[in-house]
């Protein structure tokens, strides 16, 4: 990809993903695939009055064969600098921007049992970082970039180098970034999630009811003082940032203990470097108490295994099957953009900012309000073009929410 592409991408994701503020220290996670993008994004945030850049460098190919070939008990740790880089600069007020290119199906060969640990030692040391970024106390941004391992899977007919332009493309068009002024048609789309927002916070649902020919079936109870957000988020400071990019999703939390009935995976999920796919879970009261996977079925079961918290749901998130990244029919076997093609749930942690004065909580008062914790926060598809989905009022009353995969609103 030509430099002037990469340096548009470069200050969008700058000044509207993580949006910079004067002397801010930006964190930029990037894989060495990334590189050339990652130098430039550091300029672009200097440039942009950055106190510093730090860039927290990674190689999956290298993690493939650690998994494969280091002994057992690494898996159980996690090592205190990799730990205090996130902790420290998080404390500091640093903006972390992060590039997710990773190839979908690259740990197909390493033990399930051993991504598990490796990620749970993670996560446990990790909390207080999460727990900043799930409250919005930083600002952050997910974006993506192709790789050629990546596109090969996305393209498996096309010879690497058209799979990289035919990703590249897509990428490009996911985050508008074929607009003269990107930051400006980002401005106008953050405007039409809030007119969605208006409508389910005006409304108030005490449950959603969805329902599709694939087989979900399922009733969701979401807490009384819930609040649907998207698009763009707000630190404490009132600073703006968009946390994924792209973005076409408003969601909210459930009640930790209100989801029953069955949840059918409309699309493959590609987790810790390996794939999920034909799945489905049923639920009582909240928790999973059953689930099938016709493929990746233990790696289904070791996150839904990871801890107590991860037995239950801790977002539910609508987006319509007529999204620009819905119309262009790829699946990019890679979350942030699978997430906007598709209504989806997360298996795991919710966000406190979901809820009202949420983020100004205890864990214990987060608790006694029904806002699941857990050391995972995992996405995946449920959407389909024949979606239905139902509010129901705390009155009783109902008032169609999605028709035929789409907002019927």
């Amino acid at each position: 990809m030509n430099r002037s592409i990469l340096e548009k991408y470069a200050r969008l994701a700058i000044k509207t993903g993580i949006n910079i503020q004067p002397g801010q220290i930006v964190v930029i996670n990037a894989p060495l695939d990334c590189a050339e993008f990652a130098r430039i994004a550091a300029e672009t945030a200097y440039r942009e009055g950055a106190g510093d850049v730090v860039i927290n460098w990674y190689d999956e190919l290298f993690q493939k064969i650690r998994y494969l070939n280091a002994p057992d008990q690494v898996f159980d740790s996690f090592p205190e600098w990799r730990r205090m880089l996130y902790v420290d600069h998080a404390r500091e007020g640093a903006a972390f921007l992060s590039i997710y290119a990773d190839d979908p199906e690259l740990m197909r060969e390493v033990s399930p049992e051993r991504l598990a640990r490796a990620n749970k030692a993670k996560n446990t040391a990790l909390k207080e970082y999460y727990e900043r970024i799930m409250s919005n106390r930083n600002s952050w941004s997910i974006i993506a970039l192709p790789t050629m391992s990546w596109a090969s899977r996305v393209f498996p007919e096309d010879a690497p180098d058209k799979a990289i332009e035919k990703l590249w493309d897509a990428i490009i068009k996911a985050v508008r970034l074929d607009a003269a002024d990107p930051v400006a048609v980002w401005k106008d789309h953050l405007k039409s999630l809030k007119q969605r927002l208006d409508f389910l916070n005006g409304h108030r649902f005490r449950f959603l009811k969805f329902h599709n020919s694939l087989g979900t079936d399922l009733t969701i109870e979401l807490p009384k003082e819930h609040l649907w957000t998207g698009g763009a988020d707000y630190t404490p400071e009132g600073v703006e940032f968009i946390a994924n990019m792209p973005t076409e999703e408003v969601f909210t939390l459930p009640l930790r203990t209100g989801v029953n009935g069955t949840a059918v995976a409309s699309m493959p999920l590609s987790y810790n470097g390996r794939l999920i796919k034909d799945f489905s879970l049923t639920f009582k009261e909240g928790r999973i108490v059953d689930f099938k996977a016709g493929e990746g079925y233990d790696s289904l079961k070791t996150l839904i295994e990871t801890d107590e918290g991860s037995r239950y749901l801790g977002e539910v998130a609508l987006v319509p099957a007529d999204s620009p990244i819905a119309k262009s029919n790829i699946l990019f076997l890679n979350t942030l953009f699978d997430e906007n093609a598709s209504c989806h749930l997360a298996i795991g942690r919710a966000y406190p900012t979901n809820l009202r004065n949420g983020i100004q909580m205890s864990q214990e008062e987060l608790d006694e309000a029904g806002v699941n914790d857990s050391i995972v926060h995992e996405d995946f598809m449920i959407g389909t073009p024949d979606m239905d989905i139902t509010g129901i009022l705390p009155d009783g009353g109902e008032i169609p929410v999605f028709r035929n995969g789409r907002f019927a609103f």
